[in-house]
């Protein structure tokens, strides 16, 4: 399968900041040197009480740290659809319809509005809650139906993380690998020094080795030196 990611309008659906970079993050800056359009709709941004790098977890940080990445990749525009702490980590209370409607139609970076060549969404594979919530309405929003009433993005794929792995039912394997350069890598993991609240040391699945080892892996696993991985939700040909 070849992909002439020149000629695509990406739309990216992250949970949260910093998804979009550990799931397709070589990918984004791959494209976007080719001379695509990116667009990453994050789903919410709130309090986190994780242990990180930095003593910052607020909103208000989050935002900052959005604003350097996009700056740093060069996205052509990103938004947040339920900003703040009601849903933060419980997306999974939103209704499904509702979901799915911001994704489809209510959002200014929805599939109505942008009409994206490409999807890319959280795989439903996750442990976590939010980005199941995501990858299901996702797949609701772009549900077939008549292609001359609603826009329907001719390849919409689902990105690995490698926390995916956390689960009790073996993983599904990625059915594409999409080959990257060394830049590319390089562009990810300066993405991911940029979070700042989210980045933590080996051993973590958001670490820098952690990021450059499943590249080598799934390059390896393609015949190349480095690879993301992603399984095919649709593919129109």
């Amino acid at each position: 399968m070849t992909v002439t990611w020149s000629q695509q309008r990406i739309l990216v659906l992250a949970p949260h900041p910093d998804d979009e970079i550990l799931g397709c993050g070589g990918l984004i800056h791959k494209a976007k040197i080719a001379g695509a359009e990116v667009f990453v709709q994050f789903l919410t941004v709130g309090h986190t009480t994780d242990r990180s790098s930095s003593v910052s977890t607020t909103p208000e940080q989050r935002n900052v740290e959005i604003e350097r990445v996009a700056d740093h990749q060069k996205w052509d525009d990103w938004h947040i659809a339920f900003p703040g702490d009601e849903y933060h980590l419980r997306l999974d209370r939103i209704p499904r319809v509702e979901l799915a409607n911001m994704i489809e139609q209510r959002s200014p970076l929805s599939i109505a509005e942008l009409r994206p060549t490409v999807v890319i969404a959280p795989h439903r594979t996750s442990y976590n809650q939010d980005h199941q919530a995501v990858a299901e309405a996702a797949h609701t929003a772009m549900r077939p139906s008549n292609g001359r009433v609603r826009h329907h993005p001719a390849l919409v794929l689902g990105y690995e993380e490698a926390a995916d792995q956390w689960r009790y039912d073996p993983a599904p394997m990625p059915n594409l690998l999409v080959e990257l350069a060394e830049e590319n890598l390089e562009s990810k993991l300066e993405a991911l020094r940029l979070y700042a609240t989210q980045i933590h040391e080996h051993p973590h699945t958001r670490s820098e080795q952690t990021l450059r080892s499943l590249a080598v892996l799934r390059g390896m696993q393609a015949g190349v030196a480095l690879a993301e991985g992603y399984h095919i939700m649709r593919n129109l040909a």
